[in-house]
């Protein structure tokens, strides 16, 4: 089985494709998700974004109208020196901040240089994860939810935050590199992709 990430305008085309290789296609509703039978017996299961269940027609158009983002939700991305967070109105970025912080790099000293090392990148971190908490309070407290990405223990660590308590957060998880603009852009793509599971007779 394998797995691919796709635009929901992409879809109709996405679709199209499988067929022209594994024959023609069959679609059904199955579990929330839109699936295909191919004449080869190869098949195909499409997951809509935002963890919806698509409980619709047995239809790609159809399928691809339930894909609009939500009027309200967010994006939180963190790993250890930076962050980038959006609040979004469907497509369209509300609010949004990115930053930087210093973390020391892992040091060779052994020792009480290496513990020392050690100490001062956990303060750092825990400095730089706070300060991601107090932005994502301010632009994302109240979101309904949000998608989230970087480092797993890194978001961990800015979600224990009280004020951002009763945010639903959806998958997947976005393996993002150090959040900058660029970053944070392509994520709020990659949010809305519609993820699908292939597996070929």
């Amino acid at each position: 089985m394998s797995e691919v990430a796709v635009p929901p305008a992409r879809l109709t085309r996405w679709v199209e494709n499988f067929g022209s290789r594994h024959g023609e296609v069959a679609l059904s509703v199955t579990s929330g998700t839109l699936a295909g039978l191919a004449a080869d017996g190869s098949t195909f299961v499409a997951q809509a974004p935002f963890d919806r269940l698509y409980d619709g027609a047995a239809s790609v158009a159809t399928f691809v109208e339930s894909c609009a983002p939500p009027d309200d939700w967010g994006v939180l991305l963190v790993r250890k020196g930076g962050f980038a967070i959006a609040r979004l109105n469907a497509e369209t970025i509300v609010e949004s901040k990115v930053g930087q912080r210093h973390v020391q790099g892992r040091t060779k000293a052994g020792g009480q240089s290496q513990q020392r090392f050690a100490r001062r990148r956990d303060n750092q971190a825990r400095m730089a994860y706070e300060a991601a908490a107090e932005h994502a309070s301010r632009i994302l407290g109240g979101a309904p939810l949000i998608v989230t990405g970087g480092d797993h223990a890194a978001v961990e660590a800015v979600l224990t935050d009280r004020r951002l308590a009763g945010i639903a957060v959806l998958q997947p998880f976005l393996p993002v590199p150090d959040p900058r603009r660029g970053v944070l852009e392509q994520a709020i793509l990659d949010a809305g992709n519609v993820r699908i599971s292939v597996v070929n007779a």
